[in-house]
């Protein structure tokens, strides 16, 4: 957690039960807004369904706190198979906006079942009732509901004890991330179709967390490059899990090319090991450049 001086006021991810958080919408606003959040994003992983109610939320607290319309989209760039792009500011009635989201969760659907087969496939036990109760609520199915499904199964217990899997997340870590033995990739969007999307919708597109899929230093200067060539507007420079070296490498980089820097704690809901607090990320005294969000 950062020193009480360089906590921002803004939080600009977070997640609710309309993807992979654990909070309906409203109670993610107001949790957020007594944690001192004053600007918010509702980022939903391929949805806006849960914003309309954020809005009608932030709207009760008379003001406390601004909920921006937002999504995360997953994407596809090379090797890279699952890098994340933010949709902020998008309007989220718009038609052709809603039915590119229904396409992109189609495929997720289809990826998630693959997992699921993958995760059998490898001797582990899966309870489909509640994967099949949320794909019925119309709700989509990510890797984390996966991992849980595995990791709650009582035939799985002594396997999860001799692997040293202490929660659900390291067993998504030891087989639902790329590399490991029950991952599959999806087949779409590109970086570039979700680019494409976000601005058809009005919105302005940020790669998130840009540490979370590559390593290298020079790689993630370099990606910046390329996404803004194909439009990027920004990155998510202040991270709950960057290190100051991170954050000052991709700050530096934005403000060379004129980028957006945000940042976000990727609130998931109270009980995730990680992502569980607002405003835990630091600033390490840069100054964002939230350009339209800031007059969201």
């Amino acid at each position: 957690m950062p020193p009480p001086d360089d906590r921002p006021t803004f939080d600009l991810q977070s997640h609710s039960t309309c993807s992979d958080g654990t909070l309906p919408p409203a109670e993610v606003v107001a949790r957020a807004a007594a944690a001192g959040v004053q600007l918010l994003a509702l980022s939903d992983h391929d949805t806006v369904d849960g914003v309309a109610e954020a809005l009608d939320m932030a709207r009760a607290t008379g003001g406390a706190i601004r909920v921006v319309a937002a999504t995360e989209l997953s994407t596809i760039d090379g090797d890279h198979d699952d890098l994340h792009v933010l949709g902020y500011g998008v309007d989220h009635t718009d038609a052709a906006f809603l039915t590119t989201l229904e396409r992109f969760r189609a495929d997720r659907n289809a990826r998630a079942d693959r997992m699921a087969d993958a995760l059998e496939a490898c001797g582990l036990a899966l309870d489909r009732a509640p994967l099949e109760a949320r794909r019925a609520a119309g709700l989509p199915i990510g890797r984390p509901h996966l991992a849980q499904a595995a990791f709650d199964h009582p035939d799985n217990a002594r396997r999860v004890a001799d692997e040293g899997l202490a929660d659900f997340g390291r067993l998504l870590e030891a087989y639902l991330i790329p590399g490991a033995p029950a991952y599959r990739r999806r087949s779409t969007p590109t970086v570039a179709e979700a680019i494409a999307a976000i601005h058809g919708a009005g919105g302005v597109a940020v790669w998130a967390h840009p540490f979370w899929d590559v390593d290298a230093p020079e790689e993630v200067v370099g990606a910046i490059d390329r996404f803004a060539a194909q439009g990027l507007d920004g990155v998510e420079a202040f991270y709950i899990t960057h290190t100051r070296e991170e954050t000052l490498l991709v700050a530096d980089a934005c403000a060379q090319r004129g980028l957006l820097t945000t940042g976000s704690a990727d609130f998931h809901g109270p009980d995730h090991p990680r992502f569980h607090a607002f405003r835990a990320f630091a600033l390490h005294g840069i100054e964002p450049r939230l350009g339209p969000l800031a007059q969201s």
